[in-house]
């Protein structure tokens, strides 16, 4: 690292901000030390830093992630995001089984050039810093996560049924799809959730973003992967959470009626079982929703079986108006 002035009124350009300093950083291992106006050398390309991506989800204020930073291309001004070298690891316990979950920037790295060209994921290319560090440069979409874009519909549930769930469900029937070719190549997703699918605004195509979660489960090499496509389906479908806290305080006769095998046996007080709840609710969703429930006899093993079923559930739905489709 050290002082490049004579990078400063090109980087204050793109940052469109008086910068104090320039660095030029070639080795970004230490990347709590990086500044905004900071320029970022890999393999003979630089990138101007303006700061740090932030993640807000379940209700909790945005929290920083330091190793995400916000850049330019310092040839071409474009926006990128640069995910640089972290890794952690913890144990999430499902059942009887312990999960040994951890982060790979190796395995990002590879997804990125599999999916590269493919519409229903994240893009861009990996370039390696001076020691050795795999430095993931994102093209920034333009849009927002999936939950939001859903909290957006401001209406009554059954309003929602009516007009959009048949449209919103096609879209992640797109996504799914796209989670079970990338199984196919013998990858995983590693941390799929509702804020990891993101509505392009440019294209309003649905995005899978951050690849860099791996799992240690033997019993079902993609579990983790299929229990996550449950609880975005259960989000969709519900058009939020519906929990037995929140049934407790709002519907407590319903909740009083209910079981353990009704809920998530990942998220335990997460209902799964919505046709008790939404009455309306095809029987054929319901069930595809009920093998994501503690009462399952059968999980899904597979992507495409999944899709078997939520297919065919799909023509059961309301059929909106074209401009009312999501």
């Amino acid at each position: 690292m050290r002082e490049a002035p004579e990078l400063q009124e090109r980087a204050q350009e793109l940052a469109g901000r008086p910068l104090g300093r320039v660095r030029l950083v070639t080795d970004t291992t230490e990347f709590m030390a990086l500044e905004p106006g900071d320029v970022v050398e890999m393999e003979g390309q630089r990138f101007v830093l303006l700061g740090t991506e932030f993640e807000g989800r379940f209700g909790l204020d945005e929290q920083p992630k330091h190793w995400v930073k916000r850049a330019r291309d310092l040839a071409d001004g474009s926006a990128r995001i640069l995910k640089l070298v972290f890794h952690e690891e913890f144990v999430l316990p499902i059942g009887q089984f312990k999960i040994r979950c951890f982060r790979s920037p190796a395995k990002e790295a590879r997804i990125l050039e599999l999916v590269r060209g493919h519409p229903h994921f994240m893009q861009g290319r990996t370039l390696y810093d001076a020691a050795g560090n795999p430095v993931r440069v994102l093209e920034r979409i333009r849009g927002g996560p999936l939950d939001q874009h859903l909290s957006d519909m401001e209406m009554e549930h059954e309003q929602y049924y009516q007009r959009h769930l048949r449209g919103v469900l096609e879209r992640l029937v797109q996504v799914f799809e796209a989670l079970a070719y990338l199984h196919r190549q013998g990858e995983r997703h590693g941390d799929v959730r509702r804020d990891h699918v993101f509505v392009d605004n440019d294209s309003g195509t649905w995005r899978w973003i951050d690849f860099d979660y791996n799992f240690d489960f033997r019993e079902n090499p993609y579990g983790l992967d299929l229990f996550g496509l449950g609880n975005i389906l259960a989000y969709a479908v519900a058009r939020g959470e519906v929990t037995f806290y929140w049934l407790k305080r709002q519907r407590p006769e319903l909740a009083a009626g209910l079981s353990a095998d009704d809920f998530s046996p990942i998220i335990k007080n997460r209902l799964m079982n919505l046709g008790k709840f939404f009455p309306y609710l095809p029987p054929r969703l319901n069930n595809v929703l009920l093998h994501f429930s503690t009462g399952s006899r059968l999980f899904y093993q597979r992507v495409e079986e999944l899709l078997e079923e939520l297919g065919p559930a799909l023509e059961d739905l309301p059929r909106p108006a074209p401009e009312e489709a999501s």
